[in-house]
């Protein structure tokens, strides 16, 4: 067999901030390194960022919270999260919240959204959405 596909050269043309808080400059900055960074990762893939520097890497688990709990794990000190697919559950959010995380940047596209910005706004967490997988 063969497989045929697009080139994965998307640009990202519109983030939308979803939270009550948004996300500092530098914050910003992080976080459009962190999403380029992950699309190279191993589906689920989370990237934990400090200083457009990624100190943490979790991919290739079965969920979500996994992906981020190791790279949470790896990266300690992280400021900000990259995901390369959405939160089904805050779960992730929650997690982040644990380790200091300012800042999450992810596709959305949840029918659980509105759970993960919720959670963000508790808190204190700004949060990015690409529109793009």
């Amino acid at each position: 067999g063969i497989l045929v596909q697009e080139e994965d050269k998307k640009l990202i043309d519109e983030l939308k901030v979803v939270t009550e808080k948004a996300p500092t400059e530098e914050e910003m900055k992080d976080l459009l390194f962190g999403i380029k960074v992950v699309k190279y990762v191993k589906s689920n893939a989370i990237v934990a960022i400090k200083d457009k520097v990624a100190v943490g890497i979790g991919g290739g688990q079965v969920n979500r919270i996994w992906a981020t709990e190791e790279a949470l794990q790896r990266g300690q000190g992280a400021t900000v999260l990259a995901s390369d697919a959405f939160f089904p559950f805050r779960d992730v959010v929650d997690e982040c919240a644990k380790n200091g995380i300012k800042a999450i940047i992810q596709p959305g596209g949840s029918v659980r959204d509105q759970e993960s910005i919720d959670a963000c706004n508790e808190h204190g967490i700004a949060m990015v959405f690409t529109g793009v997988r």
